[in-house]
Order: structure tokens, then sequence, then C-alpha cells
């Protein structure tokens, strides 16, 4: 990525037809702390990786409620993501003034996405440089996952990943994908924990400051896994597998699934 003539604002576009505003822009999602979705027949579980500019600063916020029904996880800029979900949260108050109903996941994808296109078209005005995974769980049709990148494209997913590092967190997604239509909740969320330790550098680990979690499904409204309970999610990834337990299943099973829950 460099600066050239056909990047000094987002209605150029260049000989070969690439608006270069948006490639920086997915280039900024690209480099943010990575987030990971997945979803089963009755939840979706969020998690994101939160960065700290120093040992004396708190860590960054990465997941942000919506309404009861929705919550959102970012990579990229933070600045950004307040203005969206801002715009969000609106939006869904809109809906239950108006029509005294939950506003609709997809709806509400489609409203980011036309926000976010305006922004591509426009002259003088930049992309948003964010990245969002948006869970949802609406009344009819159950749990969904959706992920809206600065193109403005939105697209649903059984799993997902984004930022940093993010290709090594979907191999692990694609490896289990067909296991996570059945699953609990708490073997969900060990899968997540699972895809989002792939992002690590190899001198960290997961923590209760680095490490969040939010989910919402079925008679479940919008919730984050935080201290004692993140805790024990964190120490069953840390403890693995039971060998024997592991040996008698005879297939692959992501660590800390086979251990016992108190």
């Amino acid at each position: 990525m460099f600066r050239n003539q056909y990047d000094n604002d987002i209605s150029t576009w260049s000989p070969q037809g690439r608006l270069h505003q948006i490639e920086y822009a997915l280039e900024a999602v690209k480099q943010g702390s990575a987030a990971v979705g997945l979803r089963s027949n009755s939840h979706v579980v969020l998690l994101a990786l939160k960065r700290s500019s120093g040992e004396l600063a708190s860590h960054q916020q990465k997941l942000f409620r919506i309404d009861n029904h929705v919550g959102i996880a970012i990579a990229g800029l933070v600045s950004d993501a307040r203005v969206l979900s801002n715009f969000m949260r609106t939006e869904c108050m809109k809906s239950k003034m108006m029509y005294d109903r939950p506003m609709p996941g997809s709806r509400l994808v489609s409203l980011i996405g036309d926000k976010a296109q305006i922004n591509t078209q426009n002259y003088g005005r930049r992309p948003y440089g964010v990245g969002l995974l948006v869970g949802s769980y609406d009344e009819g049709t159950g749990p969904h996952l959706y992920e809206c990148l600065p193109n403005a494209n939105c697209l649903e997913y059984h799993a997902i990943s984004i930022g940093a590092k993010s290709q090594s967190a979907k191999t692990y997604l694609e490896k289990f994908v067909n296991d996570f239509g059945e699953a609990d909740l708490d073997t969900l969320i060990m899968h997540g924990l699972h895809a989002l330790r792939e992002t690590l550098q190899q001198d960290k680990e997961l923590t209760l400051n680095n490490c969040a979690i939010g989910v919402v499904g079925k008679d479940s409204p919008w919730e984050l896994i935080e201290g004692d309970r993140l805790g024990a999610y964190l120490a069953r990834l840390e403890a693995g597998p039971s060998t024997t337990e592991t040996a008698a299943a005879g297939e692959d099973l992501p660590q800390g699934e086979a251990m016992d829950t108190e």
C-alpha cells in the first residue's frame, strides 16, 4: 500500500478500476486486533482480542451492546465503531417506538451497508475504517451472524474471523464448522476461544484483560462474559483435553471440550 495520484479522494478511480481509499480502509481492518464470531442453532458467540497502548493503559473495548437481541464485535478504528454503534442503537430504538418490535438483524445490517456505501461515492468523505461482526437473535428466524466491511459488503456466516492473523482462526473454524450447529453454549465458547488463540503471537496467552466474550441467543439477551465466568473458560482452555477421553473419542476434539464442567 502506497500513496499515488489516484488515492486523494474516494470518488477517483484508478486505471485498474480500483478505489484505493477503500483498500486502505480494508487494510485498517486487517491490522486491527482479531475478532471471532460463530453460531449454533440457538446462540451466537462473539469473541475479541483487546489491545492496550501500554502497561499503564486500559484495554480497548471491542464488544458493544446494541439492543437486547443484538451485539457487535469490531476490528479496526474504535472511534469509527462508536459512530456506527450509536447509529445502530438509534435504529433499534426507532423500530421499537414505531413498530413495537425489535429491529430484525438482517434489516439492521442492510442499514449499515447503506450508510457505509454513501461514504464510498461522495467526494470529501472517507470509508469507515472498521469491520463489524454482528450477532443477533430474531424471533422466528433464530440466531444470525453477519460481517460488515468498509466496502459496504455485508454477508451472513456460520463462523467468521476478522482482524490481524484472522486466517489462522478461519482455518480452525473451517475444520470444526460442522460441529457448531448442534453444539451447546459452553462448547461453542470453547471453539471460539481456540480460534481466537490461533491469532495470538507465540509468546502471548489469553487472559482476563485481553479477552472479551459476548453471547446472545434463545431466551438469553446480549450479555458479556467477564470475571470468574471468563476465568473458568480460560482455565479449561489452558488445561487442555483429557488424554483418556480424547483417545476414547477417536477424533480431533478442541481442547477443553472433554473437560468436566462444574
